[in-house]
């Protein structure tokens, strides 16, 4: 990437626009700190993030250089039905370690996966999007200290530990939201 990509995340927390920074090296993200958002009534997480983006490019208007960026992420257990998926954060209301250790209870099928979709809007309206997943289960106890709601009890495939416990480096390389990010630079990099 040639020249610094600046953009606008469609959310208040300064956390994930940090986070994001770190996964799109080149681009500087602000958060839109906004009291109006839409609601996140969308079927699926693009549906969501979709809303989001659109929404922050419509608040911004064609200012040059500043895409518009919406993100929504969230974690699927096959036991659940794949429940809670796009409305993860809020069926488990700030509890999502306790939430998802009740809702599983002994079921011995912890399979899980992760989701997230970006979607990036231009200047000039271009719609550019990135997906990724991690495959994964939920373990019986949690364990860990970083990264934040599900990471705790959500154990990679092919890893022994948490993401909590693997830590923020190995996240930056390997989550589904870094994966969504390199799939967002690759698919720009396709539209040059």
């Amino acid at each position: 990437m040639t020249k610094p990509y600046r953009a606008r995340l469609a959310s208040r927390n300064a956390h994930k626009a940090h986070e994001l920074e770190v996964l799109l090296p080149g681009w500087e993200i602000e958060p839109l700190d906004r009291d109006d958002y839409p609601p996140e009534e969308g079927e699926t997480y693009l549906d969501n993030a979709r809303i989001k983006a659109r929404f922050a490019r419509a608040v911004l208007g064609p200012i040059p250089g500043v895409w518009a960026l919406g993100e929504d992420s969230g974690i699927e257990v096959a036991a659940l039905g794949g429940a809670p998926g796009p409305h993860s954060a809020r069926s488990a209301q700030g509890d999502e370690v306790g939430w998802v250790l009740h809702e599983l209870g002994g079921s011995e099928d912890r399979r899980a996966r992760y989701v997230s979709e970006l979607v990036a809007i231009s200047p000039e309206g271009e719609e550019v999007r990135g997906s990724g997943t991690l495959e994964g289960a939920i373990a019986w106890a949690a364990s860990g200290d970083e990264g934040f709601g599900f990471d705790p009890v959500f154990v990679p495939s092919g890893e022994s530990g948490t993401v909590a416990s693997l830590g923020n480096e190995w996240k930056s390389r390997s989550s589904h939201r870094a994966r969504a990010a390199q799939s967002l630079l690759n698919a720009i990099a396709q539209r040059a």
